[in-house]
């Protein structure tokens, strides 16, 4: 267990913010509105930005559905420049034409 109450049992999802002060603790190192699900989305973003293949982000997640790994792979313009400068080696390496 992570996250137990003053008694030593499991929190429940009902009474979790209250007892970690979650949204005065957020608050506090500048992430306002932040839910602790957030972490959750965060997570599976890197895992799909370290190429993690959507069968990978659905075991991850426990997600039988491509549709629900998806919103996880989102487009960013890092990956976006990756992907061009792959293309432009691949371009300048074994794109000539052979005749």
């Amino acid at each position: 267990m992570i996250f137990t109450g003053a008694k030593g049992a499991p929190l429940r999802s009902g009474n979790f913010g209250r007892a970690v002060r979650w949204t005065k603790t957020v608050a506090s190192v500048g992430l306002a509105g932040f839910h602790f699900h957030d972490l959750r989305h965060t997570g599976n973003t890197l895992a799909a930005s370290a190429r993690a293949s959507t069968r990978e982000l659905m075991h991850r997640m426990g997600h039988a559905t491509m549709r629900a790994a998806l919103i996880y792979q989102h487009a960013t313009s890092e990956r976006d420049h990756e992907i061009a400068r792959t293309m432009d080696r691949r371009i300048a390496g074994e794109g000539r034409c052979r005749r």
